[in-house]
């Protein structure tokens, strides 16, 4: 029996201005008021987490930023691998604008716990289906590359959700009702294929109220 085990973080909290907006797969930076103010949870992320790793981020800015982060609280500072169909979710014609103005524009009622609904596609984007369907073979693809390694991969809180949603089968409906804070933690293990969850969303102390 062949244990993998995959660690996911959600990067930490955005600039202000972005928070504003719907930026989805924007490469918008991280709050350094933020970061200064939590370096208890980056510390608590740096010994929490497993050692050796493999260690991966996204091709936006503030995956690589929160790894950074995390490695001046202590962790051996490794070599990031990109993993392209990790980003978060593209909105497509919809990023940038205010809340305000994306509201209006939906088609379908939103997701109780979600800007939008899991199966609106915002035009030229990605519905919540399509990020489910782009996670899952990187999940099995890492699985089979690494098995029997510790992955630590700093991610988003969308596709944080939709590897849970590959993992357990569940409608990306109810991968939205997980809450992922920024810098949580969520475990996932693959046991010789079959995929179990270790915990969703641990969330490290020091963070705050904005997360």
């Amino acid at each position: 029996m062949i244990l993998t085990r995959l660690f996911l973080i959600r990067h930490a909290i955005v600039e202000p201005s972005a928070r504003l907006t719907m930026y989805g797969d924007m490469d918008v930076p991280l709050c350094t008021v933020a970061l200064a103010a939590e370096q208890v949870a980056h510390a608590w992320l740096a010994e929490r987490l497993p050692r050796p790793a493999r260690w991966f981020c996204t091709p936006l800015a503030r995956t690589r930023s929160t790894a950074a982060a995390i490695f001046a609280g202590g962790y051996p500072e490794q070599r990031l691998t990109e993993l392209p169909d990790m980003r978060e979710q593209n909105l497509g014609r919809w990023q940038g604008l205010t809340h305000e103005e994306f509201t209006a524009l939906l088609r379908d009622p939103p997701h109780p716990f979600w800007p939008h609904s899991a199966e609106e596609r915002p035009p030229g984007g990605e519905s919540v289906s399509d990020v489910v369907k782009r996670v899952g073979p990187v999940l099995e693809d890492l699985v089979d590359k690494y098995p029997g390694e510790s992955l630590v991969i700093v991610a988003h809180g969308g596709s944080i959700r939709a590897a849970l949603a590959h993992a357990c089968g569940f409608t990306p409906y109810q991968a939205l009702q997980f809450s992922v804070r920024n810098l949580s933690l969520t475990r996932l293990e693959n046991l010789s294929g079959q995929w179990r969850v270790g915990a969703v969303n641990e969330e490290p102390p020091g963070l705050g109220v904005l997360h």
